[in-house]
């Protein structure tokens, strides 16, 4: 556990997850399906979710930003964590977690796991018919190999009906693909937005132009944040992740960009290991911080 002086004038963020909703809060659902046997990388099995949990206790509750304290207008419920979500019947019980969501939930957040855990939650919550959402990544990788993996979520999304003219891919990076793979998501109407052009582009703007496609006709959006995504020196609990990444801030950006926006249903933060990570934990602390971010964006959304 973490240790942190207890002082009642600065509230952890680890106070804000409750085992209900709260009536009169933004009410924002929490679930750990940590994937990671059918991972390209091998991985260990330690789970990630609890590991955000406990770091949120190192963060406080107030937004220095929007001058707003998430411990008055937010709740997190915490559903706890599926039991091997992929094991035999993992979908299955990724599938009766997500049922237990109560409706008052404005945003799901679902701690990966490897990027496998895309598929299920995506899939789960979109329940028989994906024709009707969206679906934007932050992710250095494509995602659409063959087989079932971590390098395999969106095409599996699309087969399973996900409109390819509704999903929006960025972050794409140099030598991290193929041309196989690059032209599959061209052929499927997927928008691409690389690494290079966003050098010349503000996260935000991106993160806006992004929203437009995924959520045409107000359409229900999901978004994969991959963390390898980021630069390798700031998430080295990533195995893929490489040099010349997004930056922490860029990825803070991006995710409070994305939650402000109420055609957003759910967001994954996915492709940690933790055994991998740094001695001072900042690949899990990133991760911490992203789900702060995410709530920091709900308490934006117009009432």
């Amino acid at each position: 556990m973490v240790s942190n002086s207890e002082d009642p004038r600065w509230p952890s963020s680890g106070s804000l997850l409750r085992a209900a909703t709260t009536t009169g809060r933004r009410n924002v659902g929490l679930l750990g399906v940590s994937t990671y046997v059918k991972s390209v990388s091998p991985r260990s099995s330690t789970g990630t979710p609890n590991a955000v949990r406990v770091a949120l206790e190192r963060f406080s509750t107030w937004s220095y930003s929007d001058h707003v304290d998430l411990a008055d207008v937010v709740c997190v419920v915490d559903y706890g964590d599926v039991l091997e979500p992929d094991g035999e019947g993992g979908y299955e019980r990724v599938g009766a977690a997500v049922a237990t969501f109560d409706d008052q939930l404005e945003l799901c957040i679902v701690l990966g796991g490897d990027n496998a855990a895309t598929w299920y939650a995506m899939s789960t919550l979109a329940g028989a018919d994906l024709s009707h959402y969206g679906l934007i990544t932050l992710d250095a990788h494509l995602d659409l190999r063959d087989g079932e993996s971590n390098g395999s979520p969106v095409r599996q999304l699309l087969e399973a009906g996900l409109p390819g003219e509704h999903v929006v891919q960025i972050g794409l990076a140099d030598f991290s693909n193929s041309s196989f793979y690059a032209k599959r998501a061209h052929d499927a109407g997927i928008t691409v937005i690389t690494r290079d052009e966003l050098r010349d582009e503000r996260i935000e703007d991106a993160a806006r132009r992004a929203l437009d496609i995924a959520g045409a006709d107000g359409r229900p959006i999901y978004v994969d944040i991959d963390m390898d995504a980021a630069d390798r020196s700031v998430v080295p609990a990533c195995p893929a992740a490489a040099p010349g990444g997004f930056s922490a801030d860029e990825m803070r950006r991006f995710v409070r960009a994305v939650t402000a926006d109420p055609r957003v249903s759910a967001i994954d933060v996915t492709e940690i290991d933790v055994d991998r990570d740094s001695d001072d934990q900042r690949t899990i602390r990133l991760a911490a911080l992203l789900v702060l971010e995410a709530l920091a964006g709900v308490q934006r959304r117009p009432l």
